[in-house]
């Protein structure tokens, strides 16, 4: 594998992250961290991302952007709206994304990730 051939994508001070992170670095994995909130996200990466993933699974209604949106904003969300929402606020987008080799990751399990990396 090439250098930075993985990027993980998220949010640094973000729990789940830091569990991911700390399991490539002891599996040996070079990764690139992409951080949404200070370098933002590519509006076609997110399209790709919810063609590849479906929006539903990428949008984040747990965490307290979720919770402290206008309600309005949350009413009747689609996939444009959604992409439209975590382009304004990347907090939205579920965490971490991992892409590695040809493969799209969203959230983080110790299992999936050793299968990946196998």
């Amino acid at each position: 594998m090439t250098e930075h051939t993985v990027v993980i994508y998220g949010i640094k001070n973000c729990d789940t992250m830091k569990k991911a992170m700390r399991w490539l670095g002891d599996a040996g994995v070079s990764y690139r961290f992409h951080d949404y909130r200070k370098d933002g996200v590519d509006a076609d990466r997110l399209a790709a991302w919810c063609t590849s993933l479906g929006w539903e699974s990428l949008l984040n209604r747990r965490g307290t952007t979720w919770r402290n949106l206008d309600d309005a904003l949350k009413q009747g969300v689609d996939e444009v709206r959604a992409i439209a929402l975590m382009l304004q606020h990347p907090a939205l987008i579920r965490r971490p994304v991992l892409e590695a080799f040809a493969c799209i990751e969203v959230g983080f399990s110790p299992d999936r990730y050793a299968a990946l990396f196998s």
